[in-house]
């Protein structure tokens, strides 16, 4: 069995396509737009760590089903507003440690990662914006939806991104107001580098997945490596304290036992 086959069907919420080394890697729901929730959360950092295992894979492009990227939650998701019973610690370690996962392992894999951003993405955003190169539809949008405006802090890795990626008052204020910024605004601030018809997203995404992939193996694994390492600095420093502080806050929303 190679490497591939031995993850490609292996994550309920991930769809995996290689052809010539590029990797298309679709979020997704049951076929449809990804709903988040604990399956993805749980799911994901594993399916990054697999990705970044395989030597094959040159560059990976992400991307979502039909008209959004990832707008809604279901039943399980960790970030909506929580049942009035008190949360244990080794409940939220649990939920600690996915988040952690999550971002660690997107980051090290170690070869350029383009998103196609098909719609709408106001929950983990920063899944697209942690990727070397930001593709947008033009119906798509920007938002850090579960948090703060649902009474959580935004201490999951948004904290860190957000005003890295916007400016420190910029990014304060998107995370404290739940702003929503449009593929075009969010263009002209640089979270995103090009706008398409959503129709030719995709297209666009495997046009430059194949410029990037006639480079060296190394070349491009160590673009990456170079190119990710203050943000892995940056999360190494804030991301457990972040999520620390977010569990504290959870917690106040419930009545004492």
């Amino acid at each position: 069995m190679s490497v591939f086959a031995s993850y490609s069907t292996k994550y309920r919420h991930l769809r995996m396509e290689r052809r010539d080394g590029i990797l298309q890697v679709t979020l997704h729901s049951e076929g449809e737009t990804l709903r988040w929730g604990g399956g993805p959360h749980a799911e994901f950092g594993a399916a990054f760590r697999d990705i970044g295992a395989d030597p094959d894979n040159r560059v990976i492009i992400m991307t979502g089903v039909g008209d959004a990227f990832i707008e809604r939650v279901d039943a399980s998701n960790v970030g909506q507003r929580l049942p009035a019973t008190r949360m244990s610690p080794h409940t939220w370690n649990q939920i600690y440690w996915n988040a952690k996962q999550l971002l660690m392992n997107l980051l090290e894999i170690e070869v350029p990662m383009i998103a196609a951003v098909n719609g709408p993405v106001s929950i983990h955003a920063e899944l697209a914006v942690l990727c070397d190169i930001v593709l947008a539809a033009e119906h798509a949008s920007f938002q850090d939806a579960p948090h703060f405006p649902n009474g959580l802090v935004p201490g999951d890795g948004v904290h860190v991104i957000w005003p890295l990626v916007l400016g420190i008052n910029r990014g304060r204020y998107f995370l404290l107001t739940g702003q929503t910024l449009s593929a075009r605004r969010a263009e002209e601030m640089g979270v995103v580098n090009e706008v398409l018809p959503a129709d030719q997203l995709l297209a666009r995404a495997w046009e430059l997945a194949g410029q990037l992939a006639q480079q060296p193996p190394l070349t491009l694994r160590y673009a990456r490596v170079l190119l990710t390492q203050r943000l892995k600095q940056l999360m190494l420093e804030q991301l457990g304290h972040g999520l620390a502080l977010q569990g504290l806050g959870a917690n106040d929303y419930w009545p004492p036992a």
